[in-house]
């Protein structure tokens, strides 16, 4: 018997994130990025941006 799919619809690719200024987190996230891109690692390179993603910084602190 056929199995009956619905089709798969993908949206555009989220944009890479944008390392926050003076964030040495978020520096070393997009150095090794750039590494893994540079050696061919997709993967490497997903899972900083994944990471990169999930960073959290603190909130500016107000006087």
């Amino acid at each position: 018997m056929a199995r009956m799919c619905r089709p798969v619809h993908l949206g555009e690719p989220a944009s890479e994130p944008v390392p926050v200024a003076g964030c040495d987190v978020c520096g070393a996230l997009a150095e090794q990025r750039a590494r893994a891109y540079a050696t061919g690692d997709k993967s490497k390179a997903t899972d900083c941006n994944v990471e990169m993603r999930g960073h959290s910084h603190p909130k500016a602190v107000r006087a």
